[in-house]
């Protein structure tokens, strides 16, 4: 048999060769062996239709975000304010520095906000300038309203109060603005900066860039350094009447198809003691409270405040008056039975000596909605 460099002359045919096995398990670099052949005669099974996804549930944004003021037409109770802030933007005299101080829950974060969306507006044909009516459309109010705005920076105070951080904040006030038309500085709660933060802070205060406005809110105005208070525009954001509050919650109580009973009503205003905040925090507990017939009932209402029965106010006091003391500890006992709070009691029955004492002087305070006995 003769045999050349590469093998035997009379080598086999590779056609008549048999073929290799299939590969078992994964391959060199990891691949899936290969399918099996389909049988010819196999006929496929249709694809099943695809499963649409569910959308992933709406987080729940309670009723004082829902219902957050966007311009200075929603803000209610506070007109003085109102005012004097439309005439500075027309007559574009519009300070570098406010102090809004009142009670909590009447709108001085909300007022600072809205006064960066005025100064950032520039309309929906992108044009415009500094307006009391920001628009509410353009890409500068869409920022500010989604808090992703650059040049509008929110800080609070109490958490940012050491020296370090105004110097870090008078470090970034020396650049323009990346997108706005001004930076606008919202600090909250500033009382609670120290002294040397506020130190710091005053010449930057007094002289700031052209293009900066700083919004300073505290509930403590007192605690704030007379310095800083002469350099600042300060607006005192009064409570909110009962009234007012009435007519608001009614009106998101229509929005969110709720029906709630003149009374309750009256009591979730009086209880919100002037803070448009608590009350919807109230209202919105009451809410829940009704169940899924969305009715807010008087009883309820009271329940969950923890107040006592109108009646048995004034039952203790004609028994307080008549000297009744046996009565007086019995109605005591059976408010302290259904919950109520003995200081509760004390104060309905100050308001209620407060009440009679008016209506003894002025008869026609009968008529005011806000005294429910």
């Amino acid at each position: 048999m003769s045999s050349t460099l590469f093998g035997p002359d009379d080598a086999p045919d590779e056609a008549a060769l048999p073929e290799p096995p299939a590969p078992e398990g994964p391959g060199l670099f990891g691949d899936a062996p290969p399918l099996a052949p389909v049988a010819p005669q196999a006929v496929a099974s249709p694809a099943p239709p695809p499963v649409a996804a569910v959308p992933a549930a709406t987080p729940y944004r309670v009723l004082a975000r829902k219902y957050r003021p966007s311009n200075f037409e929603e803000l209610i109770g506070q007109d003085a304010l109102v005012r004097t802030l439309r005439n500075a933007f027309a007559q574009n005299r519009v300070a570098h520095a406010f102090m809004l101080t009142g009670v909590r829950g009447v709108g001085k974060t909300t007022t600072a906000r809205i006064i960066a969306r005025a100064l950032n507006c520039i309309g929906p044909d992108g044009k415009g300038g500094p307006t009391p009516e920001p628009c509410g459309v353009c890409p500068e109010c869409l920022a500010i309203l989604a808090d992703r705005h650059p040049d509008v920076q929110e800080l609070d105070a109490a958490s940012n109060n050491g020296i370090d951080d105004v110097r870090e904040l008078r470090e970034r006030l020396r650049y323009r603005p990346a997108q706005g038309r001004f930076k606008v500085i919202i600090l909250d709660e500033v009382h609670m900066m120290s002294t040397a933060a506020f130190n710091a802070l005053l010449k930057t205060l007094e002289e700031p860039p052209a293009q900066v406005k700083f919004m300073l809110a505290t509930t403590e105005l007192r605690k704030v350094p007379a310095t800083i208070l002469s350099r600042c525009q300060t607006f005192h954001l009064k409570r909110v009447p009962q009234a007012e509050l009435r007519a608001h919650f009614t009106r998101i109580a229509g929005l969110e198809a709720v029906t709630i009973e003149p009374e309750a009503l009256a009591m979730l205003a009086r209880a919100a003691d002037g803070s448009v905040r608590d009350g919807l925090s109230l209202l919105d507990q009451a809410i829940a409270l009704g169940g899924p017939d969305n009715a807010v009932t008087t009883e309820a209402v009271r329940d969950m405040l923890g107040l006592a029965d109108r009646a048995m106010v004034l039952e203790l006091m004609e028994a307080l008056m008549a000297g009744d003391t046996a009565t007086a500890l019995g109605l005591l006992e059976r408010a302290h039975e259904r919950g109520a709070d003995p200081a509760v009691v004390l104060q309905d029955l100050l308001e209620l000596t407060h009440t009679l004492t008016r209506l003894r002087s002025v008869p026609s305070l009968k008529d005011d909605p806000s005294l429910t006995e």
